[in-house]
């Protein structure tokens, strides 16, 4: 794969319930006092502490999305709504296409492959919580960036950015792994960004404004795919 004629270890989808696990860990405190507040009579506080249950399981929700049989097509890593779409140039001087996904927190918050491809690299940096929107977010926020490697040695990166509120990103696979395009390889707890980094030759199908869906929206087409 990818020139070197070895065969890369397939990356194993762990997430796959309806509901990811950290669901059920977060949401105890508020359901544990919301219990208790009912049984005291505190109808109010138990109602809220209810809805709070409630809204960390739709946070936390992982729906099954079914990717376009287009070879060619780089699906969106992520829901939510297309902030970028532009040329950028990387520390070594390459220009590069990014698009830029915001994620609300009312957005399904797992992120999917792209592509199909090995795990080239993994690099995590970062210190800061700006919201995921700012610009300097793109630079100074804590991050998680995948780079894979088609079939074809076409490398594309996906970058998992946090926003004000996450705390935390998971990334699951390891370098060397082999990921399925639209595989569920990790999530990025609240409010956050996810960026997709192609060839600079890749062609854009979103403008900025467009909603998407993760592991289902066609968010461009690598160079030489037929529409």
């Amino acid at each position: 794969m990818g020139g070197s004629g070895e065969r890369a270890p397939v990356f194993q989808e762990r997430l796959r319930a309806p509901v990811v696990g950290d669901a059920f860990v977060l949401a105890a405190l508020p359901l544990g006092l919301g219990l208790a507040a009912a049984l005291l009579g505190w109808v109010a506080l138990a109602a809220v502490l209810v809805v709070a249950t409630a809204f960390v399981a739709f946070f936390f929700r992982n729906p099954e999305r079914h990717a376009p049989a287009h070879p060619h097509a780089v699906l969106a890593p992520a829901d939510g709504r297309v902030i970028e779409v532009g040329p950028i140039e990387q520390a070594d001087g390459r220009k590069r296409l990014r698009i830029g996904i915001f994620l609300s927190v009312f957005d399904v918050h797992v992120n999917r492959a792209p592509v199909a491809g090995r795990v080239v690299s993994i690099e995590r940096g970062g210190r800061h919580f700006l919201a995921a929107f700012d610009r300097r977010a793109e630079r100074e926020n804590v991050r998680c960036a995948v780079t894979l490697e088609t079939a074809d040695g076409v490398r594309v990166g996906v970058v998992q950015i946090a926003g004000l509120v996450a705390r935390r990103i998971v990334c699951q696979p390891q370098v060397g792994e082999w990921l399925d395009r639209g595989v569920r390889y990790g999530l990025i707890r609240f409010g956050s960004r996810t960026d997709v980094i192609l060839p600079v030759e890749a062609e854009a199908t979103v403008v900025s404004g467009d909603r998407v869906r993760g592991g289902c929206s066609v968010v461009a087409l690598l160079a030489g795919a037929a529409p």
